[in-house]
């Protein structure tokens, strides 16, 4: 979730550097106040002194990073030399998980691994909890979220996004038993789109995972006829579905098919394949702090190479039996 760390450490050798020279220069200061020395002999000190600063400088220089770019340019020219990848600490299957022995597995962990693989630089996987994301991207905590982060008008006046890596569509799922049939209206906005059905699920309890583009769109489309019950997880919500404590559950659709074939999933059934809404994004990108364009730059040209040489297709195919990029 390397770039910032970099900054901050030429940051902090420029204050370094700032300071030897302010204190070459009180020294000698000190120096001429209380030295009684000849004119001459003040005005040979006076002349080393430069020299002396200079070398200073020209050590220093020989043994660190260059000093950093101005700060209004510097984001935009600088990329970090560990690349911390943000990931939801939540499971979320098949994207990323811990297996048995707490190795994180999944089809957006070998994407990154392909990713970096193909702009040759050192990437780091940082467990972050969901909901505080954002703000660990914006405290420079991480370098870019890499975590089914779609890309939405309401995210993108906060933070950047690179270009999509995938996209699938939402659904709404529930028990085989229950009748409920969930149908497809047209969207009341007048703007000719189409949304679920909210008259059909009148009175039901509908489970959201928090801080998703599920959650705004049932809040939206659903909160006026349903219970909206908002949980920090989806197998948390997936469970409480399980246990009968809501009656339904909107998710993506690939996250919930594993779970449709599981032993807990397997009384349960799509209701109904959300339309596509502006609401639900553009697709789902890495999220990047505003003004981190060679970052952007460069994880855009790892994307497009994998996606070139077919590495894309063959990670995909570990996964998914259809096309996850989507148009």
């Amino acid at each position: 979730m390397c770039r910032l760390q970099l900054w901050g450490r030429t940051m902090i050798f420029r204050s370094i550097r700032t300071g030897q020279i302010a204190a070459i220069g009180l020294a000698a200061l000190l120096l001429t106040a209380c030295d009684n020395k000849s004119n001459e002999q003040q005005q040979a000190q006076q002349q080393a002194q430069p020299s002396q600063q200079q070398t200073t400088e020209q050590q220093a220089a020989s043994t660190s990073t260059p000093a950093p770019a101005p700060a209004d340019t510097q984001q935009a020219t600088a990329t970090p030399e560990v690349i911390k990848f943000g990931f939801a600490q939540e499971p979320y299957p098949p994207f990323a998980s811990q297996d048995s022995a707490g190795k994180w597995v999944g089809f957006e962990v070998d994407l990154m691994n392909a990713v970096c693989e193909a702009i040759k630089a050192k990437c780091e996987l940082v467990p972050i909890a969901w909901d505080g994301i954002i703000p660990a991207l914006n405290e420079k905590k991480i370098d870019v979220i890499w975590a089914s982060m779609s890309i939405t008008p309401e995210r993108k006046q906060v933070i950047d996004f690179t270009n999509k890596y995938y996209n699938s569509p939402a659904e709404i799922i529930g028990p085989k038993s229950d009748g409920v049939k969930i149908g497809i209206i047209d969207d009341p906005d007048g703007k000719g789109g189409k949304i679920a059905n909210p008259a059909d699920a009148k009175g039901k309890i509908i489970g959201v995972q928090t801080s998703t583009i599920h959650a705004n769109y049932i809040q939206k489309y659903f909160g006026k006829d349903a219970e909206v019950k908002v949980y920090d997880t989806q197998d948390n919500a997936n469970t409480d579905l399980v246990a009968g404590r809501v009656d339904l559950v909107m998710a993506d659709s690939v996250a919930l098919s594993d779970f449709l074939k599981s032993d807990q999933g397997k009384k349960m059934e799509v209701k109904v394949i959300i339309p596509e809404n502006p609401l639900l994004g553009e697709g789902v990108g890495g999220g990047l702090r505003k003004g981190d364009d060679a970052l952007k730059a460069k994880l855009n040209d790892g994307i497009k190479a994998v996606r070139d040489s077919g590495k894309y297709n063959e990670i995909a195919k570990k996964y998914f039996d259809f096309d996850i990029f989507g148009s």
